[in-house]
């Protein structure tokens, strides 16, 4: 590599890890690509949606290359309760002997799952730049069926974001000032803040479709690490972050579905688009594997793998790349992302119905 390539890359590295930080103030929660398999980490309403403990562990390194990059790691857990047995009236029921559990008898048996609560739990970290975000909240939701076919859910989350700086990601001889009132003191603590965090959820769902709408960090706060004089350091804001979701399933044959879904993103202030759109379509053979893929407006694209091991395991990969035009691609070798599902206690089938 040439040392003007060197250079280059050089400032682009420090730029993206100066925008990072900015952008953690502007757009807290970080982004899922595969938020079709695990809609439960954006929406606190689908807390309890199936008949087993729903356990996912999930790793994402985003623009692979650049230093400073978001790196996030999450943990969810939820169960119903009280939640009566629908073992042949899933949606993505597992192997009923004799029937096709994604075939047409489905589409005329499925009920609406009878009124019943869920409980939950998650854990998020996210590293960006010189920013820590590290969430815990616990979440729950109720479950009530509007008709035959058809349910309605809604939840909430509440818990706490610690938010911490590397003050050493400032400066390149990695060292930075204490001093700087720019940074905080080293000496008193004051790198690190903690605030509360609430969430609220809706989720529409039926045998055929599902619709919902969440909002994350309901509460707006101020966060400064240094103290309340904006002559020093103009105060950050966590904003509401608001996720409109819908998708549809569609039977192509007794042994594939395709499932069409569209995501609607909308932070104030995070970037120029303050609306963030994305389309996702996922092709699914039975229960024993499936396809994706998704679509970022002026932004990437991602392909999807999945694959379920009988009813107690599966596992999902998903690779990003930026649009052609961006100057990321000069750097980055795309993101990864990876989900681990363990379904606990899964006696009965997989969903009622979540639809994806």
């Amino acid at each position: 590599m040439s040392q003007k390539k060197q250079t280059v890359k050089k400032i682009f590295i420090t730029a993206a890890m100066i925008c990072s930080g900015v952008l953690a103030i502007g757009q807290q929660r970080p982004h899922y690509t595969q938020y079709v398999i695990n809609p439960y980490i954006i929406n606190p309403a689908l807390t309890g949606i199936e008949n087993y403990t729903d356990l996912k562990m999930a790793v994402r390194d985003q623009w692979v290359g650049i230093n400073g990059a978001p790196k996030t790691v999450y943990l969810t857990v939820h169960a119903p309760l009280g939640k009566g047995d629908d073992y042949a009236t899933s949606a993505t029921s597992f192997e009923v002997p004799g029937q096709n559990p994604r075939g047409q008898a489905y589409w005329r048996n499925y009920t609406a799952a009878e009124p019943h609560h869920g409980v939950g739990l998650q854990i998020i970290n996210d590293q960006t730049g010189s920013f820590r975000f590290l969430t815990a909240s616990a979440t729950y939701a109720y479950h009530l069926g509007l008709n035959a076919t058809t349910n309605l859910s809604g939840g909430f989350s509440a818990g706490i974001t610690k938010v911490s700086i590397d003050r050493s990601k400032h400066s390149f001889d990695g060292n930075g000032d204490p001093f700087d009132p720019a940074l905080g003191s080293a000496f008193t603590g004051e790198l690190t803040k903690t605030r509360p965090n609430l969430g609220v959820g809706l989720w529409l769902y039926s045998r055929d479709y599902f619709a919902g709408f969440s909002v994350q960090q309901v509460i707006p706060q101020t966060l400064s690490f240094v103290d309340d004089n904006p002559s020093i350091l103009q105060q950050g804001k966590f904003v509401p972050h608001i996720f409109m979701t819908a998708g549809v399933r569609f039977l192509l044959s007794e042994d594939i579905n395709m499932i069409p879904s569209l995501m609607v993103k909308y932070i104030k202030g995070s970037s120029i688009r303050e609306f963030q759109p994305e389309a996702n379509v996922k092709l699914q053979y039975q229960d024993l594997f499936w396809l994706g893929g998704s679509y970022r407006y002026q932004d990437g694209y991602a392909g999807m793998i999945g694959l379920n091991v009988k009813n107690t395991f599966n596992v999902s990969y998903a690779f990003d790349r930026t649009n052609a035009n961006s100057q990321l691609n000069d750097f980055s070798r795309g993101t990864h992302e990876i989900v681990f599902g363990f379904l606990l206690g899964n006696k009965y089938s997989q969903a009622c119905p979540r639809c994806y």
